[in-house]
This record gives structure tokens, C-alpha cells and sequence, in this order.
């Protein structure tokens, strides 16, 4: 069946309106699901979200012209000879590539985000050509649409870095190439499932010619792909030591996001041996985390996360997953054969026994809690709190009150109380005096029967998924008792998909198994929990970092017989 012309204006349109609507932070989580953190702020410190791109099939050039004017979209250069989709299209239909005259033309995009284009790759079929099939088949399988991201440092060590990352969250290599007349390198990649752009594929960008390392995307053999896949994530220790010893030396502190310094000078401050920091810094540099420039290195955006001074630090996280959590997932085959938790079989107690033991550890561990607070940003905005007035909200096991400051920044009116350890009382009420809250928050050392009545909101964030189901039960009868019929409870935890996506809550799943003998759940597993204690799930919001709030009230039948178990209350993870 023909395709009229006016298909493919209504695609450029389509395309010149997607690329007018998004930008890097808005496309990668659609892109990559499960996509975030540290890996989140890599690829959008590395590169940027340059153009979107179609294939087109006019019958001559001045109805290609026409269709480009029609979309809005004007250029000025001289289109330029495509290589690399020619040669994709020779080899998909057996032509050969002198019978394809692929040209490429890059109009700009006009709107408020500037500088980014739609990559439009012209084949012309006219009437009655024998290259109507190819037309045909191509206009109903879009093979050529992707999405593109330029690198804003085309070093080959970075392009190396971008090229596992993606691989890593599940992207698949997928062909590319080297346009001498444009002098780039294009490498393309298969999207996961799951991705929510309506684009398949994806392009990494690059201006100079990487063939080296287009040859290892390629691979000799494609069937090379799949263990090159499984060498990177085999090396996943690797990544989380070097981003823990850069913590602990101080490397992200001594570095400046604007002005480079030496190798060696950096290894005489950090007290280092020259050649492993050098070493050190090139795979730094290969994650992300800092950048090379002629005269040494800076620290990136994301490597400033790990600066102990940073707004938000990653640094507690970096030391406590490189640490203990670390030593713990060395024991993970225990875990996995008798089902009990590793970290217990490696230190011969509960990971709270051990940190309480230990002063300064349980402090990391409060401060790497808080590295993760970038997860309560939209909670201030959340229904039940923005319409709580001058009523009262309960922090239920609420670590050092970084949740409960930011409620009662957003809203003066707003009153709290947080229940804790004893020791984590404290730092907490030392936070909330010095923001200024103090007047306005109470505190309670106690553990979860404890958790007081007649408030109007309850928190309790990140604690059930440290405990087995029959705990949380324990813990959220303690709740439904204490809280008054008006009353709303919010919780915060990772939800597990129940169609089996890709998730960050999957991979928590198996840290708490590990290192608690807690688990990850769907929402309808913590729908069944609330249930059992008389609670009523009502709905679930998602939050950054793969977090979600989950909105419950009390049923409307009585909740069950106050169990007579005491639960510590701990904060969760």
C-alpha cells in the first residue's frame, strides 16, 4: 500500500513537537527505567539530548522541501551523505549501497530550549521506482527512528563509559558507525523494555573518529556481545569500590568542579602513590565521576556528590555500601541458601545491634539515610500534608528528622513529633533546633508501641521493607491503634513492579534480604499487610530514586487485637 507525502509531514511534525517537549532530565527516566542516582547524573553530565530522528521517503526533492516547510522546519547547510543508515538499509534489504542516496539534513528545532534538531534522513523513491517495497516496509516499521545524545566530552574513554552504562541498565548494543564527511562516530543501542519514549533505539553521538571503539561495540562476532555485557556487570565491585576509596581519601574534597589539578599533585595532598591514583582517576573518569582536561582533573557534578561538604552528600552511602553493606554481600550465597540474613552470619548480630555498638558507624548510618532525602521532595506537596492546617504529624522511627523539617518548613502552621532511638532523638533534635523548628517538634525515645494517639498524619518512612511480613504487622497494629478514625498514614517505600520492569526496588530487594532479612514488596503485598491491621490502602504516588508514598486510613471495621510483641523501632533504609 503507497503512503501519501503527507504521512511523513505529520512525522516531522510529530518529531519536531517530542523534541520541543523534552530535554536529557526528562527523557532518561523514560528512557531507562530504574534509571537513577549516581548513573543518573553520569550520563546527564556526560552527554546531552540532541536531536530526535526519522527516515523519510519522498518522491523527489522538492517534495522534501515542501514537507520540511509544512513541519515548521527550515535549514540552511547543504545536506550531507548518510553512511551509516545507508549501509543499515543495504544490508536489511539487500540492496546495494550505490543503488541507496541517503542524505542527512539537521534542521533546527525552533522553541525555548534551542540547540536541538531533528535529524531527518532523506531517501528519495520516486513513482513507480523498485525502491517502493523498501519505502513501504520502512514507513511501517520506523527501523531508522531513534533518539540521540551527543557527548559533550567525545573522549574515547568517556564514549567507553557511556557505552557500558546503558549497557548496564539493560539497553542492547545495536550497530553504528564512522561518517568521514562529518568526521563522527555514531554508536546505536536497542532501548530496554520498559522504555516509555515511544523511540526503540538509541544513539550515542560523538564528533572524531572512535573507531576503536565502534569496533568493540560491533564485536567480531555479534554473538560476543552478550558476554561483553556480562564482563560489565561482573565488574559492578569494581565501580562501588573505586567510588568508596575516592570517598575515604578525600579525592572528591581536594578536586574543583571549574579548575583542574595534577595528577601528582593530587596524590601528594591525598598522601597516595602517584601511579594507582593515576589509575584510579582514569576509571573515576570512565564512570563519571570526574573529568580529564589537558592540564588534570575536575570533579563532575556527580563526583561532587560525594564531597563531604555537598548539599545532599552521597558520601555516608558510598562509605556504607563500600564498608559493611560490602562485606555483607560477600556472605549473599548464604542468604540465598538458608534464606537468613548475611550481614547476621558475618558479624554475629542484626545490623542495628552492631551499628547502635558502635557510635561512630551508627552516625554514617543516620547520614546515609539522609543521603537518599532527595526522595521526599514532592512529599511537602502530598494532599494529606498540604491539607493537615495546624494539625500534628508523627515521624514513626524518623532518623535524624530530615522528612518531618522538611513537612514543617513547607507549612508554619504544621506541628511534630518524631519517635526514635534514644541516641537518634538527639541528632535529630539538634537538626530540627538549628533549622529553626525546634518550638514546633516534640520527641519521643521509644520503639513502635509507643507511637502516640491523636495525630492527624503519621509517617513511617523506609521501615517496613527491614522487616519479614509478620513484623510489619506487628508495627502497623501498633498504628491502626494509635491513630484517630480522621487520621491518614503515609508510607515510604521502593515498590516492587508486579509486571517484572525493570526496577531499583529489585536490587533493594535483595540488599535488605541481605543485610536486614527485610524484603522489597509490590503494592498490593503492603495493601494485604495494612489490611491485617485494620488499614485501608487508598493509593500510591511515585517519588524520585524509585521511592513511592503509599496513602492509607483506617477500615471501616475495627483493626485487630493490639499484639502484645514489642518491635524496636528503627530507622529503615
Amino acid at each position: 500500500m503507497t503512503t501519501t507525502p503527507l504521512d511523513d509531514t505529520a512525522r516531522l511534525r510529530a518529531t519536531a513537537d517530542f523534541v520541543r517537549e523534552h530535554d536529557t532530565a526528562s527523557l532518561l527516566p523514560l528512557l531507562l527505567p530504574g534509571l537513577d542516582g549516581p548513573d543518573r547524573r553520569a550520563l546527564a553530565d556526560s552527554c546531552r539530548f540532541s536531536h530526535a530522528a526519522l527516515l523519510v521517503l519522498p518522491p523527489d526533492r522538492a517534495t522534501l522541501h515542501a514537507q520540511l516547510d509544512s513541519a515548521g522546519l527550515h535549514f540552511g547547510a547543504e545536506p550531507q551523505p548518510s553512511v551509516v543508515v545507508r549501509g543499515r538499509l543495504a544490508r536489511r534489504h539487500g540492496r546495494a549501497e550505490a543503488e541507496l542516496d541517503v542524505t542527512i539534513l539537521r534542521p533546527t528545532v525552533p522553541g525555548p530550549r534551542g540547540g536541538r534538531t531533528v535529524e531527518v534522513f532523506a531517501l528519495i523513491v520516486p513513482p513507480g521506482s523498485d525502491l517502493e517495497a523498501l519505502a513501504a516496509h520502512e514507513r511501517a516499521h520506523q527501523h531508522e527512528a531513534h533518539l540521540a545524545f551527543e557527548l559533550t566530552h567525545p573522549e574515547p574513554l568517556a564514549l567507553r563509559g557511556l557505552c557500558a552504562l546503558l549497557t548496564r541498565h539493560g539497553a542492547t548494543p545495536d550497530g553504528g558507525g564512522y561518517n568521514p564527511h562529518e568526521d563522527s562516530t555514531v554508536l546505536y543501542f536497542t532501548a530496554p523494555a520498559g522504555s516509555r519514549t515511544g523511540y526503540r533505539r538509541v544513539e550515542l553521538f560523538a564528533h572524531g573518529d572512535h573507531r576503536a571503539v565502534l569496533a568493540d561495540h560491533l564485536g567480531q562476532d555479534p554473538a560476543g556481545q552478550p558476554a561483553e555485557a556480562l564482563l560489565t556487570q561482573l565488574t559492578g565491585a569494581w565501580t562501588t569500590q573505586a567510588l568508596a576509596v575516592a570517598a575515604r581519601l578525600g579525592l572528591p574534597d581536594a578536586l574543583d568542579t571549574r579548575t583542574s589539578t595534577a595528577p601528582d599533585v593530587l596524590a601528594r595532598d591525598l598522601g597516595a602513590d602517584p601511579q594507582s591514583l593515576a589509575t584510579l582517576l582514569r576509571y573515576l573518569t570512565m564512570l563519571g565521576a570526574v573529568a580529564q582536561h589537558p592540564d588534570g582533573y575536575r570533579l563532575t557534578a556527580t563526583g561532587a556528590l560525594l564531597r563531604a561538604d555537598a548539599p545532599g552528600s552521597m558520601r555516608p552511602l558510598a562509605l556504607m555500601y563500600g564498608g559493611p553493606f560490602y562485606r555483607s554481600f560477600g556472605e549473599l550465597e548464604h542468604t540465598v541458601r538458608t534464606g537468613q540474613a548475611a550481614f547476621d552470619h558475618l558479624f554475629g548480630e542484626n545490623h542495628f545491634d552492631h551499628f547502635a555498638k558502635d557510635p561512630e558507624l551508627a552516625e554514617l548510618f543516620d547520614l546515609s539515610m539522609a543521603a537518599s532525602a532527595r526522595m521526599f521532595d514532592p512529599l511537602p506537596d502530598h494532599p494529606v500534608v498540604a491539607s493537615a492546617g495546624s494539625g500534628t504529624v508523627v515521624d514513626i522511627a524518623g532518623g535524624n528528622g530530615e522528612l518531618l523539617g522538611r513537612l514543617l518548613t513547607a507549612h508554619p502552621r504544621l506541628h511534630g513529633l518524631l519517635l526514635e532511638r534514644p541516641h537518634a532523638v538527639e541528632a535529630a533534635r539538634r537538626q530540627l533546633d538549628a533549622a529553626g523548628l525546634g518550638a514546633r517538634c516534640g520527641y519521643l525515645a521509644g520503639d513502635f508501641a509507643d507511637v502516640p494517639a491523636d495525630a492527624d498524619v503519621y509517617l513511617l518512612s523506609r521501615v517496613l521493607h527491614d522487616w519479614e511480613d509478620e513484623r510489619c504487622r506487628e508495627i502497623l497494629h501498633h498504628i491502626a491503634r494509635a491513630m484517630p478514625a480522621h487520621a491518614d498514614l503515609l508510607i515510604v517505600e521502593r515498590l516492587l513492579p508486579a509486571d517484572g520492569s525493570t526496577s531499583l526496588a529489585t536490587a533493594w530487594d535483595l540488599h535488605m534480604r541481605c543485610n536486614t532479612g527485610g524484603r522489597e514488596r509490590t503494592a498490593e503485598h503492603y495493601a494485604r499487610l495494612l489490611a491485617d491491621a485494620g488499614l485501608h490502602l487508598l493509593d500510591h504516588s511515585p517519588l524520585p530514586l524509585g521511592a513511592a508514598v503509599l496513602h492509607a486510613r483506617r477500615a471501616a471495621v475495627p483493626a485487630p487485637t493490639e499484639p502484645a510483641l514489642r518491635t524496636p523501632a528503627h530507622a529503615g533504609r
